[in-house]
C-alpha cells in the first residue's frame, strides 16, 4: 500500500510576510470605507444644519446620512470576508 496522503509544504519566510501583507492591506481597505462613510455622515449633517432654507440640500443631506452607515457597513463585511478568506488559505499551508 502507497501512503496517497502527502504533507503540505512549509512556509517560508516570503510566504509569511505576504500573509502579513495581505491583512495589513484588509486592514487598511477597511479604514478607507470607515473614513468614506464618516465624511459623507459629516457632509449630511452639515447640508441639513447649514442650509435650512434650501430644501434640496437639506434632502440631499437626509440621503447622505443612510449612505454613510451603509458604506460602513459594506467596509465591515468585505473585512470579515476577506479576514476569513486569508485565514482560511493560511491554515490549508
Amino acid at each position: 500500500m502507497e501512503n496517497t496522503t502527502t504533507n503540505p509544504p512549509k512556509l517560508i519566510l516570503r510566504d509569511y510576510l505576504a500573509i502579513d501583507r495581505s491583512k495589513l492591506a484588509n486592514e487598511r481597505t477597511l479604514l478607507a470605507y470607515a473614513r468614506t462613510g464618516l465624511m459623507f455622515f459629516v457632509s449630511g449633517i452639515s447640508l441639513v444644519k447649514l442650509f435650512s432654507t434650501d430644501l434640496f440640500l437639506v434632502y440631499l443631506g437626509y440621503i447622505l446620512i443612510p449612505i454613510s452607515i451603509f458604506i460602513v457597513i459594506l467596509g465591515l463585511i468585505r473585512f470579515k470576508h476577506t479576514h476569513t478568506t486569508i485565514a482560511e488559505l493560511y491554515q490549508k499551508r
